[in-house]
């Protein structure tokens, strides 16, 4: 049998391997870059950037739940004129394949970032997050309405050209997670990453009060991986040429597998990396032994298998 063809691609961009960071779990990097060299990795997904320096929400922003965790950080960064003079070229030194995750209040600031990132050197993709849970104003979650979305992709690709690949980034809380993917494909996306957290809340018990200061979070972990299979399955379904970057309580080969047979093209690894700095390492080595094992020489054969014959 011949050595495994491990590639994958998203718009025309090639990575040498389909496992990536998640946004917002390994800031631009530098963090897991103590543990791991960062070319190894398909891509990292930077933390969602925004023109200004951000704060993000009240402490406490983080809480335990059964099978996972929420975070309210709240797109907390440095803002984009830190970030391109310090992040991206720093990235660029680790030899690192760099998809920019970006997010705004408004659909103009999703277009001024666009218009930044149009001719910097070193970037692969760059992530549209129009889906963050931990926003104060709810009404700023543009992938819950399909013209909102659409309007979003629309500003990003009038603003960055044809070059760079487009990725939305969108949220599982909808009522039909097609139509809106069906909204940002036609706006010009040429990938979309499925699934970003759940709107979360816990409550403590002893003190009878929200444990998050801004009292709702994003559900990560393995709890939510039946729910990104779901989505990825029913938007594969939907548009089987568009490219999937799948996410969600991926923390092993295996569950990356999943995602993959679901009709993922490629798969980021958020929250596994809290517990295990080397969890991407391991799933991607993981995975290959996995598809070897089950006679695929080309992983791209793997993506949305188990929608055939179904």
């Amino acid at each position: 049998m011949s050595a495994l063809d491990f590639s994958t691609k998203i718009g025309s961009k090639r990575f040498s391997n389909p496992i990536f960071t998640a946004s917002g779990c390994a800031s631009s990097g530098s963090e897991l870059a103590q543990f791991l060299p960062l070319d190894e990795i398909g891509a990292i997904v930077t933390k969602s950037i925004m023109t200004k320096p951000r704060t993000g929400r009240a402490t406490p922003r983080m809480a335990e739940t059964p099978s996972g965790m929420l975070n309210s950080i709240g797109l907390q960064g440095p803002g984009i004129d830190t970030f391109l003079e310090v992040d991206i070229p720093w990235l660029v030194s680790q030899q690192a394949k760099i998809i920019v995750s970006i997010a705004g209040e408004t659909v103009d600031e999703y277009g001024v970032l666009a218009r930044r990132l149009r001719a910097v050197n070193g970037i692969s993709a760059v992530e549209v997050n129009i889906s963050c849970p931990n926003v104060e104003n709810r009404g700023q979650v543009f992938a819950c309405h399909t013209d909102t979305a659409a309007a979003v992709i629309e500003a990003v690709r009038r603003n960055i050209g044809g070059e760079l690949p487009i990725v939305a980034k969108l949220s599982p809380d909808v009522t039909d997670i097609v139509e809106i993917a069906r909204s940002v494909i036609n706006a010009g996306v040429d990938g979309l990453a499925l699934i970003n957290t759940l709107l979360g809340m816990v409550i403590d018990t002893n003190t009878m009060k929200p444990k998050l200061a801004g009292k709702t979070g994003g559900l990560s972990g393995p709890a939510i991986r039946p729910v990104a299979v779901r989505a990825i399955y029913q938007v594969h379904q939907a548009f089987p040429n568009t490219p999937i970057v799948g996410m969600g309580g991926v923390a092993s080969g295996r569950d990356a597998f999943e995602l993959i047979l679901a009709g993922a093209s490629a798969v980021s690894v958020g929250t596994a990396t809290f517990g295990d700095p080397t969890a991407v390492i391991k799933i991607k080595n993981q995975l290959s032994e996995l598809l070897t094992q089950r006679n695929f020489d080309n992983f791209r054969d793997a993506i949305g298998f188990a929608h055939r014959g179904v």
